[in-house]
Protein backbone atom coordinates (compact mmCIF):
# COMPACT_ATOMS: atom_id res chain seq x y z
CA UNK A 1 0.00 0.00 0.00
CA UNK A 2 1.36 3.41 -0.93
CA UNK A 3 2.19 5.89 1.86
CA UNK A 4 0.17 8.57 0.12
CA UNK A 5 -3.40 8.50 1.46
CA UNK A 6 -6.50 10.25 0.33
CA UNK A 7 -7.69 13.07 2.56
CA UNK A 8 -10.58 10.97 3.86
CA UNK A 9 -8.34 8.05 4.79
CA UNK A 10 -5.71 10.36 6.31
CA UNK A 11 -8.40 11.84 8.57
CA UNK A 12 -8.86 8.38 10.08
CA UNK A 13 -5.38 6.84 9.83
CA UNK A 14 -3.19 9.60 11.21
CA UNK A 15 0.52 9.09 11.82
CA UNK A 16 1.18 11.32 14.80
CA UNK A 17 1.84 9.71 18.19
CA UNK A 18 2.16 11.95 21.24
CA UNK A 19 5.47 11.55 23.10
CA UNK A 20 5.51 9.40 26.21
CA UNK A 21 6.39 10.68 29.66
CA UNK A 22 3.56 13.14 30.25
CA UNK A 23 2.85 13.53 33.97
CA UNK A 24 -0.05 15.26 35.70
CA UNK A 25 -2.19 14.81 38.79
CA UNK A 26 -5.49 13.98 37.04
CA UNK A 27 -5.73 10.46 35.60
CA UNK A 28 -6.15 10.22 31.86
CA UNK A 29 -9.62 9.74 30.39
CA UNK A 30 -9.68 6.78 28.00
CA UNK A 31 -12.73 6.64 25.74
CA UNK A 32 -13.12 3.37 23.87
CA UNK A 33 -15.58 0.81 22.68
CA UNK A 34 -13.12 -1.05 20.44
CA UNK A 35 -9.85 -2.06 22.09
CA UNK A 36 -7.00 -2.76 19.63
CA UNK A 37 -4.92 -5.94 19.75
CA UNK A 38 -1.33 -6.18 18.54
CA UNK A 39 -2.02 -9.31 16.51
CA UNK A 40 -4.49 -12.19 16.06
CA UNK A 41 -2.79 -14.27 18.72
CA UNK A 42 -3.27 -11.51 21.25
CA UNK A 43 -6.93 -11.19 20.27
CA UNK A 44 -7.56 -14.91 20.66
CA UNK A 45 -5.77 -15.15 23.99
CA UNK A 46 -7.53 -12.13 25.50
CA UNK A 47 -9.83 -12.82 28.47
CA UNK A 48 -12.25 -10.16 29.69
CA UNK A 49 -11.92 -11.52 33.24
CA UNK A 50 -8.16 -10.81 33.28
CA UNK A 51 -7.66 -7.20 34.37
CA UNK A 52 -3.98 -7.22 33.50
CA UNK A 53 -5.06 -6.39 29.94
CA UNK A 54 -7.94 -5.03 27.89
CA UNK A 55 -10.44 -6.70 25.57
CA UNK A 56 -13.38 -4.36 25.03
CA UNK A 57 -14.45 -0.99 26.35
CA UNK A 58 -17.41 -2.44 28.24
CA UNK A 59 -15.05 -4.60 30.31
CA UNK A 60 -12.80 -1.71 31.28
CA UNK A 61 -10.23 0.86 30.28
CA UNK A 62 -7.32 2.34 32.24
CA UNK A 63 -9.75 5.00 33.52
CA UNK A 64 -12.31 2.58 34.96
CA UNK A 65 -9.67 0.14 36.23
CA UNK A 66 -8.05 3.00 38.13
CA UNK A 67 -11.33 4.06 39.72
CA UNK A 68 -12.15 0.48 40.69
CA UNK A 69 -8.76 0.03 42.36
CA UNK A 70 -9.10 3.28 44.29
CA UNK A 71 -12.63 2.49 45.50
CA UNK A 72 -11.62 -1.00 46.62
CA UNK A 73 -8.70 0.47 48.57
CA UNK A 74 -10.93 3.07 50.28
CA UNK A 75 -13.40 0.37 51.33
CA UNK A 76 -10.69 -2.08 52.38
CA UNK A 77 -11.64 -4.63 49.73
CA UNK A 78 -9.76 -6.34 46.91
CA UNK A 79 -12.07 -6.23 43.89
CA UNK A 80 -14.46 -3.61 42.52
CA UNK A 81 -16.97 -3.56 39.67
CA UNK A 82 -18.63 -0.39 38.40
CA UNK A 83 -22.28 -0.07 37.40
CA UNK A 84 -24.37 2.74 35.87
CA UNK A 85 -26.20 3.39 39.18
CA UNK A 86 -26.50 2.21 42.75
CA UNK A 87 -29.60 0.21 41.85
CA UNK A 88 -27.75 -1.45 38.95
CA UNK A 89 -25.06 -2.48 41.44
CA UNK A 90 -27.71 -4.00 43.70
CA UNK A 91 -29.25 -5.89 40.78
CA UNK A 92 -25.80 -7.20 39.81
CA UNK A 93 -25.47 -8.80 43.24
CA UNK A 94 -28.94 -10.35 43.15
CA UNK A 95 -28.46 -11.83 39.69
CA UNK A 96 -25.02 -13.15 40.62
CA UNK A 97 -26.17 -15.06 43.68
CA UNK A 98 -29.84 -15.98 43.25
CA UNK A 99 -31.83 -18.41 41.14
CA UNK A 100 -35.37 -19.77 41.15
CA UNK A 101 -36.14 -21.49 44.44
CA UNK A 102 -33.68 -19.43 46.48
CA UNK A 103 -34.56 -17.20 49.43
CA UNK A 104 -33.38 -13.66 50.16
CA UNK A 105 -33.68 -11.69 53.41
CA UNK A 106 -34.00 -7.89 53.34
CA UNK A 107 -34.29 -5.45 56.26
CA UNK A 108 -37.66 -3.77 56.51
CA UNK A 109 -35.96 -0.36 56.23
CA UNK A 110 -34.20 -1.23 52.96
CA UNK A 111 -33.65 1.37 50.23
CA UNK A 112 -37.05 1.39 48.56
CA UNK A 113 -35.91 0.51 45.00
CA UNK A 114 -34.13 -2.52 46.49
CA UNK A 115 -37.46 -3.48 48.07
CA UNK A 116 -39.21 -3.11 44.73
CA UNK A 117 -36.53 -5.29 43.13
CA UNK A 118 -36.90 -7.92 45.83
CA UNK A 119 -40.66 -8.04 45.35
CA UNK A 120 -40.17 -8.37 41.59
CA UNK A 121 -37.75 -11.26 42.06
CA UNK A 122 -40.44 -13.01 44.08
CA UNK A 123 -43.28 -12.29 41.69
CA UNK A 124 -41.45 -12.99 38.44
CA UNK A 125 -38.55 -15.35 39.17
CA UNK A 126 -39.71 -17.61 41.99
CA UNK A 127 -37.20 -16.22 44.50
CA UNK A 128 -38.67 -15.80 47.98
CA UNK A 129 -38.12 -12.29 49.40
CA UNK A 130 -38.66 -11.98 53.15
CA UNK A 131 -38.25 -8.91 55.35
CA UNK A 132 -36.72 -8.79 58.80
CA UNK A 133 -36.49 -6.30 61.66
CA UNK A 134 -33.37 -4.18 60.92
CA UNK A 135 -32.46 -4.43 64.61
CA UNK A 136 -32.73 -8.23 64.66
CA UNK A 137 -28.99 -8.70 65.16
CA UNK A 138 -28.11 -12.29 66.07
CA UNK A 139 -31.82 -13.11 66.01
CA UNK A 140 -31.66 -13.26 62.24
CA UNK A 141 -30.32 -16.81 62.64
CA UNK A 142 -33.89 -17.94 63.33
CA UNK A 143 -34.97 -16.65 59.90
CA UNK A 144 -32.26 -18.33 57.84
CA UNK A 145 -33.63 -21.27 55.84
CA UNK A 146 -31.74 -23.99 53.94
CA UNK A 147 -32.48 -22.12 50.69
CA UNK A 148 -31.46 -18.68 52.00
CA UNK A 149 -28.60 -17.48 49.80
CA UNK A 150 -28.32 -13.76 50.47
CA UNK A 151 -28.94 -11.34 53.32
CA UNK A 152 -29.09 -7.65 52.49
CA UNK A 153 -28.18 -5.07 55.13
CA UNK A 154 -28.17 -1.29 55.14
CA UNK A 155 -26.32 0.76 57.72
CA UNK A 156 -28.21 2.79 58.62
CA UNK A 157 -31.56 2.60 56.83
CA UNK A 158 -31.55 5.51 54.41
CA UNK A 159 -34.88 6.94 55.62
CA UNK A 160 -35.68 5.69 59.14
CA UNK A 161 -32.01 5.46 60.17
CA UNK A 162 -31.92 2.29 62.29
CA UNK A 163 -28.36 1.02 62.67
CA UNK A 164 -28.07 -2.79 62.45
CA UNK A 165 -25.66 -4.97 64.42
CA UNK A 166 -23.60 -6.04 61.43
CA UNK A 167 -21.11 -8.30 63.28
CA UNK A 168 -23.99 -10.26 64.82
CA UNK A 169 -25.81 -10.62 61.50
CA UNK A 170 -22.63 -11.62 59.68
CA UNK A 171 -21.71 -14.20 62.32
CA UNK A 172 -25.15 -15.80 62.08
CA UNK A 173 -24.97 -15.81 58.28
CA UNK A 174 -21.44 -17.20 58.12
CA UNK A 175 -22.39 -20.08 60.42
CA UNK A 176 -24.95 -21.16 57.83
CA UNK A 177 -22.98 -20.34 54.69
CA UNK A 178 -25.07 -17.33 53.66
CA UNK A 179 -23.59 -14.28 51.89
CA UNK A 180 -24.13 -10.85 53.48
CA UNK A 181 -24.29 -7.76 51.27
CA UNK A 182 -24.21 -4.25 52.73
CA UNK A 183 -25.43 -1.02 51.18
CA UNK A 184 -22.70 1.21 52.61
CA UNK A 185 -23.66 4.38 50.74
CA UNK A 186 -24.49 6.36 53.89
CA UNK A 187 -20.92 6.18 55.23
CA UNK A 188 -19.25 6.55 51.79
CA UNK A 189 -16.94 3.68 52.71
CA UNK A 190 -14.89 5.88 55.01
CA UNK A 191 -16.91 5.89 58.26
CA UNK A 192 -17.50 2.12 58.49
CA UNK A 193 -14.99 -0.69 57.88
CA UNK A 194 -17.51 -3.20 56.59
CA UNK A 195 -15.18 -6.06 55.69
CA UNK A 196 -13.64 -5.97 59.15
CA UNK A 197 -17.14 -6.57 60.56
CA UNK A 198 -17.68 -9.69 58.46
CA UNK A 199 -19.57 -8.33 55.44
CA UNK A 200 -18.96 -10.25 52.19
CA UNK A 201 -20.07 -7.67 49.59
CA UNK A 202 -20.28 -3.90 49.80
CA UNK A 203 -22.46 -1.88 47.47
CA UNK A 204 -22.24 1.89 47.15
CA UNK A 205 -24.04 4.51 45.13
CA UNK A 206 -21.15 6.64 43.90
CA UNK A 207 -23.86 9.11 42.90
CA UNK A 208 -23.59 10.45 46.45
CA UNK A 209 -20.47 11.62 48.30
CA UNK A 210 -17.87 10.12 45.98
CA UNK A 211 -18.81 12.28 43.01
CA UNK A 212 -19.92 15.10 45.30
CA UNK A 213 -21.39 17.28 42.59
CA UNK A 214 -24.92 15.88 42.23
CA UNK A 215 -24.14 15.34 38.55
CA UNK A 216 -23.12 11.67 38.22
CA UNK A 217 -25.04 8.38 38.39
CA UNK A 218 -22.86 5.38 39.24
CA UNK A 219 -22.62 2.39 41.54
CA UNK A 220 -19.93 0.03 42.77
CA UNK A 221 -19.79 -3.55 44.05
CA UNK A 222 -16.73 -4.29 46.18
CA UNK A 223 -15.60 -7.67 47.49
CA UNK A 224 -12.56 -9.43 48.90
CA UNK A 225 -13.17 -13.11 48.18
CA UNK A 226 -11.85 -14.21 44.76
CA UNK A 227 -14.54 -16.82 44.08
CA UNK A 228 -17.29 -14.42 45.03
CA UNK A 229 -15.77 -11.78 42.75
CA UNK A 230 -15.85 -14.26 39.87
CA UNK A 231 -19.58 -14.77 40.33
CA UNK A 232 -20.14 -11.03 40.50
CA UNK A 233 -18.00 -10.47 37.41
CA UNK A 234 -20.04 -12.99 35.45
CA UNK A 235 -23.22 -11.14 36.42
CA UNK A 236 -21.61 -7.82 35.49
CA UNK A 237 -20.74 -9.17 32.04
CA UNK A 238 -24.07 -10.89 31.38
CA UNK A 239 -26.01 -7.76 32.28
CA UNK A 240 -23.75 -5.66 30.05
CA UNK A 241 -23.04 -3.14 32.79
CA UNK A 242 -20.57 -0.38 32.04
CA UNK A 243 -19.89 3.25 32.83
CA UNK A 244 -18.65 6.13 30.71
CA UNK A 245 -15.07 7.32 31.01
CA UNK A 246 -16.12 10.93 31.65
CA UNK A 247 -18.33 9.89 34.56
CA UNK A 248 -15.55 7.71 35.97
CA UNK A 249 -13.23 10.70 35.77
CA UNK A 250 -15.71 12.92 37.60
CA UNK A 251 -15.91 10.43 40.46
CA UNK A 252 -12.12 10.20 40.62
CA UNK A 253 -11.90 13.98 40.65
CA UNK A 254 -14.05 14.00 43.78
CA UNK A 255 -12.09 11.37 45.72
CA UNK A 256 -9.24 13.58 47.00
CA UNK A 257 -11.75 15.79 48.82
CA UNK A 258 -14.11 12.97 49.85
CA UNK A 259 -13.23 12.87 53.54
CA UNK A 260 -13.02 16.65 53.86
CA UNK A 261 -16.49 17.00 52.37
CA UNK A 262 -17.91 14.08 54.35
CA UNK A 263 -16.64 15.59 57.60
CA UNK A 264 -18.10 18.98 56.66
CA UNK A 265 -21.49 17.39 55.91
CA UNK A 266 -21.25 15.54 59.23
CA UNK A 267 -20.49 18.68 61.27
CA UNK A 268 -23.26 20.67 59.60
CA UNK A 269 -25.81 17.89 60.03
CA UNK A 270 -25.09 17.49 63.74
CA UNK A 271 -25.48 21.23 64.24
CA UNK A 272 -28.82 21.36 62.43
CA UNK A 273 -30.07 18.12 64.03
CA UNK A 274 -29.23 19.37 67.52
CA UNK A 275 -31.18 22.57 66.86
CA UNK A 276 -34.16 20.59 65.56
CA UNK A 277 -34.08 18.32 68.59
CA UNK A 278 -34.88 21.31 70.80
CA UNK A 279 -37.85 22.41 68.71
CA UNK A 280 -41.36 21.70 70.06
CA UNK A 281 -42.61 20.80 66.57
CA UNK A 282 -40.23 17.81 66.43
CA UNK A 283 -40.79 14.75 68.63
CA UNK A 284 -37.80 12.73 67.49
CA UNK A 285 -34.55 13.23 65.62
CA UNK A 286 -33.45 10.09 63.81
CA UNK A 287 -29.72 10.70 63.56
CA UNK A 288 -27.45 7.74 64.40
CA UNK A 289 -25.12 9.97 66.45
CA UNK A 290 -28.02 10.91 68.75
CA UNK A 291 -28.97 8.61 71.66
CA UNK A 292 -32.65 8.28 70.76
CA UNK A 293 -31.95 6.90 67.28
CA UNK A 294 -32.51 3.11 67.12
CA UNK A 295 -29.14 1.38 67.05
CA UNK A 296 -27.21 4.38 68.38
CA UNK A 297 -24.96 2.23 70.58
CA UNK A 298 -24.11 0.08 67.57
CA UNK A 299 -23.26 3.21 65.62
CA UNK A 300 -20.93 4.35 68.42
CA UNK A 301 -19.17 0.99 68.35
CA UNK A 302 -18.79 0.54 64.60
CA UNK A 303 -18.75 3.98 62.94
CA UNK A 304 -16.30 6.87 62.89
CA UNK A 305 -18.60 9.49 61.34
CA UNK A 306 -22.11 10.23 60.21
CA UNK A 307 -22.28 12.33 57.04
CA UNK A 308 -25.11 14.71 56.26
CA UNK A 309 -28.27 12.56 56.15
CA UNK A 310 -30.84 12.26 58.95
CA UNK A 311 -34.59 12.33 59.50
CA UNK A 312 -37.04 13.87 61.96
CA UNK A 313 -40.53 12.99 63.12
CA UNK A 314 -42.96 15.88 63.44
CA UNK A 315 -45.44 15.99 66.29
CA UNK A 316 -48.53 14.06 65.28
CA UNK A 317 -50.69 17.13 65.83
CA UNK A 318 -49.41 18.40 62.48
CA UNK A 319 -51.22 17.07 59.43
CA UNK A 320 -49.52 15.90 56.27
CA UNK A 321 -50.76 19.07 54.57
CA UNK A 322 -49.00 21.18 57.21
CA UNK A 323 -45.68 19.34 56.96
CA UNK A 324 -45.92 19.52 53.18
CA UNK A 325 -46.36 23.27 53.52
CA UNK A 326 -43.29 23.35 55.76
CA UNK A 327 -41.20 21.60 53.08
CA UNK A 328 -42.60 23.83 50.34
CA UNK A 329 -41.72 26.92 52.39
CA UNK A 330 -38.01 26.11 52.59
CA UNK A 331 -35.83 28.18 50.28
CA UNK A 332 -32.25 26.93 50.74
CA UNK A 333 -33.40 23.32 51.03
CA UNK A 334 -34.57 21.96 47.69
CA UNK A 335 -37.00 19.08 47.25
CA UNK A 336 -35.37 16.05 45.69
CA UNK A 337 -33.93 12.58 46.27
CA UNK A 338 -30.30 11.58 46.74
CA UNK A 339 -27.66 13.24 48.89
CA UNK A 340 -23.94 13.93 49.10
CA UNK A 341 -23.87 17.02 46.89
CA UNK A 342 -23.19 20.61 47.99
CA UNK A 343 -26.89 21.56 48.11
CA UNK A 344 -29.19 20.74 51.01
CA UNK A 345 -32.32 18.68 50.33
CA UNK A 346 -35.55 17.87 52.14
CA UNK A 347 -38.13 15.14 51.42
CA UNK A 348 -41.29 14.10 53.33
CA UNK A 349 -42.09 10.38 53.36
CA UNK A 350 -45.28 8.36 53.75
CA UNK A 351 -43.72 5.67 55.91
CA UNK A 352 -46.80 3.46 56.31
CA UNK A 353 -46.56 2.59 52.63
CA UNK A 354 -42.83 1.84 52.84
CA UNK A 355 -42.59 -0.26 56.00
CA UNK A 356 -44.52 -3.28 57.22
CA UNK A 357 -44.05 -2.44 60.89
CA UNK A 358 -44.01 1.34 60.91
CA UNK A 359 -47.29 1.83 62.79
CA UNK A 360 -46.26 -0.54 65.58
CA UNK A 361 -42.51 -0.05 65.91
CA UNK A 362 -41.57 3.22 64.29
CA UNK A 363 -44.61 5.42 64.23
CA UNK A 364 -44.13 7.38 67.46
CA UNK A 365 -44.91 10.70 65.85
CA UNK A 366 -46.35 12.19 62.72
CA UNK A 367 -44.81 12.77 59.32
CA UNK A 368 -41.19 11.76 58.76
CA UNK A 369 -39.08 14.32 56.91
CA UNK A 370 -35.56 13.52 55.75
CA UNK A 371 -32.88 16.19 55.57
CA UNK A 372 -29.66 16.11 53.59
CA UNK A 373 -27.35 18.79 54.93
CA UNK A 374 -25.15 20.14 52.17
CA UNK A 375 -22.15 22.44 52.42
CA UNK A 376 -23.99 25.67 53.15
CA UNK A 377 -23.39 27.51 56.43
CA UNK A 378 -25.49 25.67 59.07
CA UNK A 379 -26.63 29.01 60.51
CA UNK A 380 -28.29 29.88 57.22
CA UNK A 381 -29.92 26.46 57.03
CA UNK A 382 -31.29 26.80 60.57
CA UNK A 383 -32.73 30.21 59.74
CA UNK A 384 -34.39 28.70 56.67
CA UNK A 385 -35.93 25.87 58.75
CA UNK A 386 -37.07 28.28 61.46
CA UNK A 387 -38.91 30.44 58.94
CA UNK A 388 -40.56 27.37 57.41
CA UNK A 389 -41.62 26.02 60.82
CA UNK A 390 -43.50 29.25 61.41
CA UNK A 391 -45.87 28.26 58.59
CA UNK A 392 -47.12 25.28 60.63
CA UNK A 393 -49.19 27.66 62.72
CA UNK A 394 -50.92 29.19 59.69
Amino acid sequence: MTDKKSLQTALIHHDYQAPEGFGAFPPAIHHASTVLFENVAALRSGDWKDKSGYTYGLHGTPTTFTLEARLAAIEGGTHCLLAPSGLAAIAMVDFALLKTGDDILLPDNIYHPNRVLGNWLQESMGITARYYDPLAGAGIAELIQPNTKLIWTEAPGSVSMEVPDLPAICAAARAKGVVVALDNTWSAGIALRAFELGVDIVVQALTKYQSGGADVLMGAVISSDDSLHERLSASHMRLGLGVGADDAYLVMRGLPTLKLRFDAHDAGARTVAAWLKARPEIVRVLHPAFPDCPGHETWRRDFTGAGGLFSVLFDERYSEAQTDRFVDSLTLFKIGYSWGGPNSLCVPYRMAGMRRDWNTDGGAGGTLVRFNIGLEDPRDLIADIEAALATLAD
